[in-house]
C-alpha cells in the first residue's frame, strides 16, 4: 500500500507512521507545524521519521485544497490515514477560527482527495469529546452525540457527519476513530501527562479542575496505534439490510462508513492518576483545585466492544506501565 498520512509530526501520527514504516509499508507524511506547542517537538518527531526506508514528508497546509490535490494525484494513495487537526478544548475559546481552517476546511479538502483518487479507504480521527453532555456511561458508538460542549467536539462531529455523507453520496469507504484521552512518550506538552509531569519535577502547582471530581479514559499510544493499523484493511461496506427502525450497533448502514470507539475501556478518577503518576516522577504535586472549565467534561469511559468484535482490539498496557513509559521519555528528553 502507499498510504498518504496526514498529522505526521503530530502525537499520534509520527507513531502511527513509525509503526507503519516499522511493518514495510510506503507512507507519504504531511505535516504544517502550526505552532500550537513548541514546533522543536514535531521537529524532533519528524526527524525520527525522515531518512527511513519508506518516507517521504511533504510540508503542506490541508487548508491549501490545489497543493494537496495536486501531491495526490502525484503520488497516488490507496489508503488515507487522516489524523492532522487543531486540538484542544480550551484553546477554542480564544480562537475558533484556527478550527474551521484545519478541522472543517482542511477536512473536507482530504474528503475531496479521497473523492477525487477513489481511494481504498480514509480512515480519519474523531474524539471521546463528541458525546459532550451525554451522561450515560461507558460511551458507546450508538449514544447521542448531538451536544458537543466545545468547539473542538462540535468541529470533529461535523467530520462525522461530513464523511458519512461523503460515503454515501460518492461510494467509497470511511472510517471515523473516536480516541479516548492518549498519552504516551512524545505527547502533546498541553496533554495532562506531560502538564502534569512537567509542573511536579519544577515543583509549580498542577490545576486540578472540578475539585478533582474527574475522570478519563487514559490509553497508551502503543494500544491506539495498534488499533489504527488494524483498521486500515478493515474497509467498511453498506450494509443493504440495515433497518432505521432497528438498526444494529454493528452495521454499517446505508453508507460504506463506520464509527468507533478507540479507548482502553478503564476509566480512572483524575486524583488517582495524580497519585500515580507522583509515584512515577518520585515527587508530590502541589496540588492547586480549581472549579471547571468551560467546554469540559466530568468524565470519559471508552465501550471498546464494538471495535473488539471488528479487529480484536484490546488495550495491554496498563496505566502504570503507560505512566512509567512516559515519565522515562519526558526525563530523556527534557533532560530533567
Amino acid at each position: 500500500m502507499t498510504i498518504l498520512l496526514t498529522g505526521a509530526a503530530g502525537f499520534v501520527g509520527a507513531h502511527v507512521a513509525a509503526r507503519l514504516l516499522d511493518d514495510g509499508q510506503a507512507v507519504h507524511g504531511i505535516d504544517s507545524f502550526t505552532p500550537y506547542y513548541d514546533v522543536k517537538l514535531k521537529e524532533a518527531r519528524w526527524a525520527r521519521l525522515d531518512g527511513r526506508k519508506g518516507f517521504t514528508g511533504h510540508r503542506l497546509d490541508l487548508a491549501t485544497k490545489d497543493g494537496l490535490l495536486a501531491l495526490c494525484e502525484r503520488i497516488a494513495p490507496t489508503r488515507i490515514v487522516h489524523l492532522a487537526a487543531q486540538p484542544g478544548v480550551r484553546y477554542g475559546i480564544d480562537n475558533p477560527q484556527a478550527y474551521v481552517d484545519s478541522n472543517l476546511t482542511g477536512f473536507m479538502n482530504v474528503l475531496e482527495a479521497a473523492r477525487t483518487l477513489r481511494v481504498a479507504h480514509l480512515v480519519f480521527a474523531s474524539t471521546s469529546s463528541v458525546y459532550g453532555a451525554n451522561k450515560a456511561m461507558p460511551f458507546a458508538e450508538h449514544h447521542g452525540a448531538a451536544h458537543p460542549l466545545s468547539l473542538y467536539a462540535a468541529s470533529k462531529r461535523s467530520n462525522e457527519l461530513l464523511a458519512h455523507s461523503y460515503a454515501h453520496v460518492f461510494k467509497f469507504p470511511v472510517t471515523g476513530l473516536r480516541f479516548f484521552t492518549v498519552y504516551g512518550p512524545w505527547g502533546r506538552p498541553d496533554m495532562t501527562p506531560q502538564k502534569f509531569t512537567a509542573r511536579i519535577i519544577a515543583g509549580d502547582p498542577i490545576e486540578v479542575y472540578n475539585d478533582g471530581r474527574m475522570m478519563r479514559d487514559f490509553t497508551f499510544i502503543d494500544d491506539i496505534v495498534e488499533g489504527v493499523v488494524r483498521i486500515i484493511d478493515h474497509v467498511p461496506v453498506a450494509d443493504e439490510s440495515w433497518d432505521p427502525e432497528k438498526p444494529a450497533p454493528d452495521a454499517s448502514g446505508v453508507a460504506p462508513f463506520r464509527i468507533f470507539n478507540i479507548g482502553r475501556g478503564a476509566p480512572v478518577d483524575l486524583m488517582d492518576f495524580i497519585a500515580a503518576l507522583e509515584k512515577h516522577v518520585g515527587k508530590k504535586a502541589v496540588r492547586h483545585f480549581m472549579p471547571m472549565q468551560p467546554g469540559d467534561v466530568e468524565g470519559t469511559w471508552c465501550d471498546v466492544s464494538a471495535l473488539h468484535r471488528a479487529i480484536g482490539y484490546q488495550p495491554k498496557i496498563s496505566l502504570d506501565e503507560g505512566l512509567a513509559k512516559t515519565v522515562a521519555w519526558f526525563r530523556d528528553y527534557y533532560r530533567v
